[in-house]
């Protein structure tokens, strides 16, 4: 761990976990912080749970991408077009939650290296969309299968229950934050 980021970040995180009374961890310096208004924490300190699991998920998926000479995003456009052939360039942003301006970068990158090429829609004569070339087929092809495995390693000692459970939650967050957004 030579990046002085990600060591700070995980030594200050591992110092500020604790256990409550039934085993489950939570934020000592978000209890301490909040302590004084003397009001329900379990919304907040769920929702900066998430914050933090969040923040340090993308700090490994970018370090993990690094080590293959990848940001976080080519990575995800290459396992997208590994996943579904080629697909045009606002399809791709819409399924990575990211803007078109973005996916266009990350695309000319990625061509530019030689891993995507741009082919014209076959319906849509204005609309480009992206494609592996066989040397980027190559390539994520390799990554896919260690990445899966580092996902098994992420959830070590969580049961299927916990992880069916934990997408529940995830995903019920989202509903309800969408009604919020719609408001």
């Amino acid at each position: 761990m030579n990046d002085p980021a990600v060591k700070l970040h995980t030594s200050a995180a591992a110092e500020d976990l604790a256990r409550d009374e039934q085993g489950r961890l939570y934020l000592k310096s978000l209890r301490q912080l909040f302590h004084p208004l003397n009001v329900d924490m379990a919304p907040v300190e769920a929702l900066a749970a998430l914050r933090v699991a969040w923040r340090t998920m993308h700090l490994l998926q970018e370090r993990w991408g690094a080590s293959k000479g990848l940001s976080e995003g080519r990575l995800g456009v290459l396992f997208r077009l590994y996943r579904s052939g080629d697909m045009p360039l606002g399809q791709l942003a819409d399924e990575l939650m990211t803007t078109p301006r973005n996916i266009t970068g990350l695309v000319d990158h990625l061509e530019r290296d030689g891993l995507v090429t741009r082919v014209a829609d076959p319906v849509d004569r204005r609309s480009m969309r992206a494609r592996l070339t066989e040397t980027g087929r190559e390539r994520i092809e390799g990554i896919w299968r260690e990445g899966i495995a580092r996902q098994y390693e992420i959830v070590k000692g969580m049961s299927k229950d916990d992880l069916a459970q934990l997408r529940h939650l995830c995903l019920l967050l989202v509903e309800n934050a969408r009604k919020e957004l719609g408001k």
